[in-house]
């Protein structure tokens, strides 16, 4: 059973979400927040699999909330997604670099949101190659430094997972990756995993993050 917690100042679209996900044989809500320091006392609470977190709330926001669940060594296995109004948020890339899995605007479709709640609570990012094209394209170039650098560094990564590294931050998927290689899903699969493991990364969002603040990657760049 997937585990979620919903984390919205609007009691009428944390309603909405419950309704919705209260349909699925695999997907419980376990809690409700209506702030970014209430979601975080939950999550450390319930350790739910899923947040679905907004973006803007009074008080603690939703990205100081996601940057206090991903910090917490407790907290592990619990993944965010943010709920944002724009599909392009001045904040979604913050976020992602806080340790956001993903990110969804308020107004997508009931399947996608349900689609979305098993797929990052399957470990995945939430980044399809077509967000992940428009993330790199408005934000890459003018990104900030994170306050605490991701991982070790490129000089950890093998020739072919930097290659590999690099294809992820142009938004292919493995099987993409596979085929412009001429390698197996499975084995593109085993380098990105591989590459994240090398920098502590939490998932494939943080790695098209890396990419591009490493160098490995630039906008506009095209294999």
């Amino acid at each position: 059973m997937i585990r979620v917690l919903l984390a919205d100042d609007q009691a009428l679209v944390r309603a909405g979400f419950a309704s919705l996900l209260a349909t699925q044989d695999d997907i419980t809500v376990v809690g409700e927040a209506a702030d970014g320091a209430d979601a975080v006392h939950q999550a450390i609470a319930l350790v739910p699999d899923v947040v679905l977190m907004d973006i803007r709330m009074p008080g603690v926001d939703g990205l100081a909330a996601t940057k206090a669940i991903a910090g917490d060594d407790r907290l592990g296995g619990v993944r965010v997604v943010i709920l944002t109004t724009f599909d392009l948020d001045d904040y979604v890339f913050d976020a992602i670099c806080h340790g956001a899995s993903g990110f969804l605007v308020k107004d997508t479709e009931p399947a996608e949101l349900i689609r979305a709640v098993r797929v990052v609570a399957g470990g995945n990012a939430l980044l399809s190659p077509g967000v992940t094209r428009r993330l790199i394209s408005e934000f890459a170039s003018r990104a900030r430094r994170p306050e605490r650098p991701f991982g070790q560094g490129v000089d950890q990564l093998t020739e072919r997972e930097r290659e590999i590294t690099a294809l992820v931050a142009e938004g292919l998927s493995n099987d993409e990756i596979a085929a412009r290689l001429f390698l197996s899903p499975a084995t593109a699969k085993t380098h990105v995993n591989r590459a994240m493991s090398k920098l502590g990364l939490r998932d494939r969002a943080q790695l098209v993050v890396f990419a591009y603040q490493s160098g490995l990657a630039r906008p506009g760049w095209s294999s």
